[in-house]
């Protein structure tokens, strides 16, 4: 009998094995989430990795953090940080100053229209997760949750 997955992927072989499988349903369903959230972001110009971007900078404040900084706090890695915070910083989303003590050393923060931005988005945001998560219920999403950490972390 096929999946779930095989059927809605319309594979009409057997997968390989279990974790071949698995590994199909984790991609399918990031993508899925990651298709409806960059949907929800749509109606305020950002995408996905420019709110996570924010958020980081957000919970950084009030001191900034550096480009190698916010790429080691990101979701999903992006290999150009710079120019991504360049496009936010010329919308005025974030801004950029030399450190004092080390010129070297570019602090980005997030300015006042970016915190406002946010503001807006807390609640649809968090709609958002409560609708395709909350129906898991307390005790099936933190399972998921180690689940996920495990597979992240590999074996031991």
């Amino acid at each position: 009998m096929a999946s779930k997955l095989q059927i809605e992927i319309k594979q009409t072989k057997p997968f390989a094995d279990l974790e071949t499988e698995a590994m199909l349903a984790l991609h399918r369903t990031s993508d899925r989430l990651a298709t409806e959230g960059a949907k929800l972001l749509r109606p305020w110009d950002i995408s996905s990795t420019q709110y996570n971007v924010l958020r980081i900078l957000r919970g950084a404040e009030p001191d900034g953090l550096t480009c190698g900084g916010i790429g080691d706090r990101m979701i999903q890695h992006d290999p150009d940080i710079t120019r991504l915070i360049d496009r936010m910083e010329k919308r005025g989303l974030v801004s950029r100053q030399r450190d004092d003590k080390d010129r070297r050393v570019v602090i980005t923060r997030i300015t006042q229209k970016g915190l406002d931005l946010l503001a807006q988005l807390d609640g649809p945001v968090d709609e958002f997760n409560k609708r395709r998560l909350g129906h898991l219920g307390p005790v099936k999403l933190q399972m998921l949750i180690d689940l996920l950490e495990s597979v992240r972390n590999g074996p031991e």
